[in-house]
Order: C-alpha cells, then sequence, then structure tokens
C-alpha cells in the first residue's frame, strides 16, 4: 500500500469517492428543496380563467381549486356517471354540460359539471328528468365548485351499453353533446352546494358531490434520497476496489514468492 502506484491509485479512488459524496449531498440538497414546495391556495373561490384555460390541459396549480363562473346548462345533454362513492355510499353523478360566461370563464366555451349524487343510476336518471323538465334549468346562473383533473377510461364490462361511463372524462362527453363547436375545458366542475346550486339539488332531489381539498405536496422527497444513500454507497465501494485491488496484488506476490521458495528448495 505504501507503493508509488497504490498510492497514487489510492489518491484517484478518493477523488472519485468524492465526487460520488458531492453527487450525495446535491441528491439530499434537492430532496430538501423539494419538500420547501410554496403551499397553493385552493379553497379561496377564484374565476375559472385564472385556474385553467381550454388552450391547455389542468396544471398542478389549477387541479383541485375551488373557482366560480358563469354559465348556462344546455337542456338533453345531462348524463349518469356510475359508480361514483359519496360520504362512503355507492351511488351515481347527474353530469350537465354548462356553456361557459365570460368574465370568469372563456365565453361560449363548454364545462363538463358534476351536479349532484344520487343513491343509484335509477334515481340520477329521475333526477335529470326533473331538472330538465325544469324551465329555469337552462338559464344563465353563477356557480362554485372545485376544477378537478379528468379521470382515466374505463373499458365498459361485457353486455354493457359501448356509451356507459364509469369515470369523468369530459373529452368523451364533448362527442356526445350536442352543439359543441368551440373549445371545450379538459377538466371538469364538482359544483358546491351554494348559491344558486342549492335550489337545483333541492329540486332534483341530489345531494351535493363530496368536494375535497386537494392533499398537500409531499414532504420528503424519497426518490432523492434514495439517490443520495445510493452515491454514498459507491463512494465507499470506490475505496474498497482500491483496498481490493491493493490487497489481490500483494496476494499475488505473496504467493509468488512462496512459489519461488519451493522451487528453491527443491532444487537443492
Amino acid at each position: 500500500m505504501r507503493r508509488p502506484r497504490w498510492i497514487l491509485a489510492l489518491v484517484f479512488a478518493m477523488i472519485v469517492a468524492s465526487v460520488f459524496a458531492w453527487l450525495g449531498q446535491w441528491q439530499m440538497d434537492s430532496a430538501v428543496r423539494n419538500a420547501a414546495v410554496e403551499e397553493v391556495d385552493t379553497e379561496t373561490p377564484r374565476p375559472l380563467q385564472e385556474a385553467s384555460d381550454t388552450l391547455v390541459g389542468v396544471t398542478d396549480e389549477g387541479a383541485g381549486v375551488v373557482v366560480h363562473l358563469d354559465g348556462a346548462f344546455v337542456r338533453g345533454d345531462s348524463r349518469v356517471v356510475s359508480p361514483r362513492v359519496n360520504d362512503g355510499q355507492t351511488g351515481a353523478w347527474v353530469v350537465g354540460h354548462l356553456v361557459t360566461e365570460a368574465p370568469d370563464a372563456a365565453p361560449g366555451a363548454h364545462l363538463a359539471v358534476a351536479i349532484g349524487w344520487a343513491a343509484d343510476e335509477a334515481a340520477a336518471e329521475r333526477a335529470i328528468e326533473k331538472l330538465e323538465a325544469d324551465p329555469e334549468f337552462s338559464e344563465p346562473r353563477t356557480i362554485e365548485g372545485r376544477f378537478m383533473p379528468p379521470e382515466g377510461p374505463q373499458v365498459p364490462k361485457a353486455g354493457e351499453d359501448p356509451q356507459v361511463m364509469h369515470t369523468m372524462i369530459p373529452a368523451f362527453l364533448a362527442n356526445v353533446w350536442t352543439g359543441v363547436d368551440s373549445p371545450v375545458y379538459s377538466g371538469y366542475l364538482v359544483m358546491h352546494d351554494s348559491g344558486a346550486a342549492e335550489p337545483l339539488l333541492a329540486e332534483a332531489g341530489l345531494d351535493p358531490v363530496d368536494s375535497v381539498a386537494p392533499l398537500p405536496a409531499e414532504t420528503v422527497n424519497w426518490l432523492n434520497i434514495f439517490y443520495g444513500v445510493e452515491w454514498i454507497v459507491f463512494a465507499g465501494f470506490a475505496l474498497f476496489l482500491w483496498y481490493r485491488l491493493t490487497r489481490d496484488a500483494w496476494e499475488k506476490e505473496h504467493e509468488l514468492k512462496l512459489l519461488q521458495a519451493a522451487d528453491a528448495e527443491a532444487a537443492r
């Protein structure tokens, strides 16, 4: 180990280990920086136009925020989405087609709105009949709710109606709505039971849909911490590799000396 070649190898191994240790520290710092994410206020109502627009999808800043807007429901375009769990019970959503108005939303755009929850699909269908029989259903109104990103598609089971909806997919709804000749919001709104929505729910016998605030950002970035530990292990391995190579060289020389001594003894 005191030979120049192995001292130089040790210096090189220490340099490599130092680089790996620095990378581990950088990963740990990244985990701390990622943990210090500024919290977004999702509960103060804001115009939908501030949370999202029709040109982009639902962003992290706009997902789950409470918004308000003006618009009018389109008669004949209400749909049932099932199954939907509300307050621990499984039922169905009544989903409406809202044409939005300025200034709180893009004028003339189309937005899927989860109006309310019913105990089963049959009750949801009856609620749709009551809502669309009301002349005021298609009148302009101001509503408030939580703006949510679209859900993933779910293929209907064998024997089911191919048009049945088990998840909220505004893009699919846009294909079955009438008169969609302008942009469609990629997300959907979970309507709150406040203002103009309260009599709407009461008339149809619907319960408000659960509106749950999004979970806070992850306080620990475990992936970065794992990478940090991994770099530290690499640093230790660089030093171990130097030790192993040095010891192998010593053992090889030691065995060679023993063989030479044995040969010399045999030659006498």
